[in-house]
């Protein structure tokens, strides 16, 4: 059994680290359904019990495929979905009407093939809707028990005090790596005032601190070749900033993917790590970061070779960065 955390005050306890499954979907070029499957009963079977969806994530494909993993092995998974990014006429847009929120639960619950969501997130927060509307329906899928506990993605701190103020948020989900810092660490200190639990997603800059990164070739046809980190100059500075973590390694005798999620899991007992991987060797090697055990020295040593800020770029492209952290 993998050491455990707990979500907020009151939320679940789930697996140190979990499995983000947005990879399953094609997001970072083609995927296999069987693979991504069988991928799945292997996290299951190694111990990993918090399994991260939403409706995004290949437009509905990705719930399905996770439905159909969970089929037999529904019972101890703590199962999460997320809502509010939706198709437009030009693009993509975020919906958080407390009227969609109905309707997305609903959808999400037939594609999952259960009858209730564990951890339900609002994916992006909408401007155009207060806050309190959108928690408030959400809070009334709990008492429809549809829902078990609430979360909010890429909220600004306001934004979650607003939030909890209707009803208790259990966790909320920001981008945090060694290399993606500044907005989480800001997060960090209201979910902590708050009793809030906090989930790092791309916890390994999306494949840059694996150290598997060295050139553009390596992310031809997937969509990090549009994220400003990953490009030209940017890119080569960023690599600079791997290779302190490559040296580290090193000496500490472990992966780089595994240095820096342990140095993740380091920062507190009430942050989760989501790693998502489409291989079962890279889920085994992730799962290694609980045996990496680092000294307050060798913590802070990590943290000041890659400081808050010192990335090239922003973390997603000046479009998306328009609806994140509001």
């Amino acid at each position: 059994m993998l050491p455990h955390r707990r979500l907020g005050t009151n939320g679940p306890s789930v697996s140190a680290i979990g499995l983000g499954c947005m990879s399953l979907s094609g997001v970072y070029g083609k995927s296999d359904d069987e693979a991504g499957i069988a991928l799945i009963h292997h996290a299951l079977d190694r111990g990993i019990d918090l399994l991260d969806s939403a409706d995004l994530y290949g437009w509905g494909h990705n719930e399905q495929l996770v439905g159909r993993a969970l089929k037999g092995r529904r019972e101890g998974v703590v199962l999460i979905s997320k809502f509010g990014q939706v198709k437009t006429p030009t693009g993509q847009g975020v919906d958080g009407r407390p009227d969609y929120v109905q309707q997305a639960c609903e959808a999400s619950l037939k594609r999952l093939g259960v009858d209730r969501i564990d951890l339900y997130f609002q994916h992006r927060v909408d401007p155009k809707v207060p806050i309190e509307d959108t928690v408030g329906a959400m809070a009334r899928l709990i008492e429809q028990g549809k829902v078990g506990y609430l979360g909010l993605s890429e909220a600004r701190p306001e934004t979650i005090r607003r939030a909890h103020a209707v009803h208790p948020i259990a966790a909320v989900q920001t981008e945090y790596s060694l290399l993606y810092r500044q907005e989480a660490e800001e997060t960090l200190a209201t979910t902590r005032a708050l009793g809030i639990g906090f989930m790092a997603y791309s916890p390994l800059g999306r494949g840059l601190l694996t150290g598997a990164v060295r050139g553009a070739a390596d992310i031809a046809g997937d969509r990090r070749g549009e994220h400003p980190r990953f490009v030209g100059d940017n890119l080569a500075h960023n690599l600079t900033l791997v290779a302190r973590v490559e040296a580290m390694a090193r000496e500490k005798g472990c992966t780089p993917s595994q240095l820096v999620l342990a140095w993740l899991l380091a920062q507190g007992e009430d942050i989760v790590p989501i790693p998502g991987t489409k291989r079962k060797e890279r889920l085994d090697e992730n799962l290694g970061a609980l045996a990496v055990k680092l000294s307050p020295a060798e913590v802070a040593r990590l943290s000041a070779a890659l400081p808050p800020g010192a990335a090239a770029g922003t973390r997603y492209p000046e479009a998306t960065m328009k609806v994140v952290y509001r």
